[in-house]
């Protein structure tokens, strides 16, 4: 063979080549999802004619044809405007604060233009993993934040600190006590049959000394009590003692001088709280409940529902999974009965009813009863969820926690309760959209939140067109939209960080 008929060698890599136009791109990507088949094809024109039919007089509607000025109902007549009208938005920004703060008074709203902003400060680095301080942060947002919130939007201020507080439960107690153990007495000394009647005096007798042995030992705490009743400052020196006793007795069972420090930084800043809302000379103006609306009981009703429904459903679910047959029967009832009621029923029964079940003068705020009765019942609904999440979770992650020693409380705490979670991020935040959503019931319990408020303003003639319905309806779902789909995404992203041991 000659040199001429030798194969050629290549010695340099050839040039990369472009990929196919029709391959690649926005191009690449609707020719493989859109129209790769005829069925797809189809369904793309189809689909492409409604979204057109929807969107183009939503568009329309909220932008081209709206009204964007005007002082009352004559700039949204199409007879004024001479042409169609779409949107009348001078109606939504003439009602504005009424939907935001409801019948809060106008001068005090800047108490809760605070609360939100502090809810903002303190809820984005809990919601940015690389922020340091989680710890410190979710302490201010769970625990200082409701306190103070509460203090900002409802006003008033504080006849007496934990000395108070503990000599008045206390006395409270002892009196309950002895007023048991002497109608067990004039039972005694009324009854006919021999038995009975003995058996009350003994139990009168256990009971009346309960109530004398309890009054002798916290008769020092009522003596201080009185004594900061009549000195000069009695809030601020209750305050003090209660610093001072909490602090010593966790340096002394809880790890000593960090510990001091720790507890002292934290009453020096409650003190400070309490003097810039001036809680010690009866604080901010009373605002009462009823006052609220819009945006604001929005918020509250369903801030307050997830963050104590939480606890209330891995509570239990856990007593659902305990080997105790009470507290296993007491958790089956409790699940049973909540999930078989309306929210509707809970909410009439929290608010009209609960109330002739109060003993004495003994009355709770109607929103309180609200947030109550919202908590317990989705509650109910996330210990099913949660006890799904326990489900599928291999039995041998807590046999091999048995074998390294754990307890079972830290066996629930560190190895199942995270992972019981994580499986159940998406039902979870499901069920958390949808009280969110249903927060607008509360409407049938006379509290008007956003929903209420935009009803309560088109009773307002200066307004009424016959757009302004669809308009507020637009504007209230908007906003309703924007932030269940937030939490949607948001649940997405801790999803797949949380998940990333089952990325390929």
């Amino acid at each position: 063979m000659s040199d001429a008929s030798m194969t050629f060698v290549r010695h340099q890599p050839a040039a990369e080549r472009s990929a196919p136009v029709t391959t690649t791109g926005a191009i690449g990507w609707a020719r493989a999802r859109l129209f790769n088949s005829p069925g797809n094809i189809l369904i793309t024109f189809i689909g492409a004619v409604i979204l057109w039919l929807v969107i183009e007089p939503t568009i329309r509607f909220l932008f081209v044809d709206a009204v964007w000025q005007g002082a009352d109902r004559n700039a949204c007549l199409a007879e004024t405007a001479g042409r169609p009208v779409g949107a009348c938005w001078p109606f939504i920004h003439a009602k504005l604060g009424q939907f935001i703060y409801g019948f809060y008074p106008e001068a005090q709203r800047w108490r809760v233009n605070i609360v939100f902003a502090l809810a903002a400060i303190l809820l984005l680095p809990l919601l940015i993993p690389r922020v340091p301080g989680k710890a410190l942060n979710a302490a201010l947002f769970f625990i200082a934040f409701p306190v103070i919130a509460f203090f900002l939007l409802h006003g008033g201020g504080l006849n007496g600190f934990a000395v108070s507080w503990l000599a008045t439960i206390l006395s409270g107690l002892t009196t309950n006590i002895s007023g048991v153990g002497a109608a067990l007495t004039g039972y005694a000394g009324a009854a006919t049959i021999a038995p009975l009647g003995a058996v009350a005096a003994a139990l009168g007798v256990v009971v009346s000394g309960i109530g004398s042995a309890l009054a002798l030992v916290i008769t020092p705490l009522v003596l201080l009590n009185d004594a900061l009743a009549v000195s000069v400052r009695p809030l601020w020196n209750d305050f003090f003692i209660t610093a001072v006793v909490v602090s010593v007795l966790l340096a002394l069972f809880a790890g000593g001088l960090r510990t001091l420090v720790k507890s002292a930084v934290a009453f020096a800043a409650i003190g400070l709280v309490m003097a810039m809302l001036d809680l010690a000379h009866g604080g901010l103006p009373i605002v009462g409940t009823r006052e609220w609306g819009g945006l604001l009981v929005t918020l509250v009703v369903s801030v307050t529902g997830i963050v104590a429904s939480m606890p209330v459903g891995m509570a239990l679910a856990l007593g659902r999974r305990s080997r105790i047959p009470l507290i296993k029967m007491f958790s089956v009832v409790f699940i049973e009965f909540w999930r078989g009621v309306p929210l509707i029923t809970v909410l009439f029964f929290a608010t009209y009813m609960l109330p002739l079940f109060m003993a004495g003068n003994f009355t709770i705020d109607g929103l309180v009863r609200v947030l109550i009765g919202i908590a317990l019942f989705a509650g109910a609904y996330n210990a099913e969820i949660i006890r799904g999440g326990f489900a599928a979770i291999p039995r041998g992650q807590a046999e091999a926690a048995t074998a390294l020693g754990l307890s079972r409380w830290k066996t629930i705490r560190l190895v199942l309760m995270p992972q019981a979670l994580r499986h159940v991020i998406p039902s979870l935040v499901n069920s958390f959209i949808a009280l969110f959503k249903d927060t607008t019931l509360v409407l049938i319990v006379s509290i008007f939140d956003l929903l209420g408020q935009l009803r309560a303003a088109f009773a307002d003639p200066n307004w009424a067109t016959p757009t302004t319905v669809f308009t507020g309806f637009a504007f209230t779902g908007i906003i309703y939209f924007v932030i269940c789909f937030a939490m949607s995404r948001y649940s997405l992203f801790v999803e797949r960080r949380l998940n990333a041991h089952r990325r390929r």
